[in-house]
């Protein structure tokens, strides 16, 4: 598993390594029950601190990515495909929210956000 941390970014570290993760087992590359790198070793890798990928870890186990079991280590979890639709669907969301912030900052109209879309949606 290769992550690459971006220093400059205005994203979190962890929110950084949570998020290329979790891509990584929505688009299949890692499998259920694949062991991650332990928490120190995944940081010394990184260059970063051991509780931030701690708070990583603790982001994707909350949300249902991995499971860490005491003295074993984390492992992928069993995503089902609805656990992944869902993610998925709330990203493009996040997409749309963004785009039609953009739109009204320009002072295009619904009616006008709307055929663009209808228009991108054929191509």
């Amino acid at each position: 598993m290769r992550l690459i941390i971006n220093h400059s970014s205005m994203q979190p570290i962890y929110e950084q390594i949570a998020g290329q993760i979790k891509g990584e087992i929505m688009q299949g590359r890692l499998k259920a029950d694949t062991e991650l790198p332990s928490v120190r070793t995944l940081a010394k890798e990184l260059k970063v601190s051991a509780l931030t990928v701690k708070k990583a870890y603790d982001v994707l186990n909350m949300e249902g990515f991995i499971v860490t079991v005491q003295g074993k280590g984390s492992f992928v979890a069993f995503a089902g495909q609805g656990r992944m639709m869902e993610e998925k669907k709330r990203e493009v969301e996040a997409d749309f929210e963004t785009a039609i912030r953009k739109g009204r900052s320009c002072g295009m109209s619904d009616e006008e956000m709307k055929e663009l879309f209808d228009i991108v949606l054929e191509g």
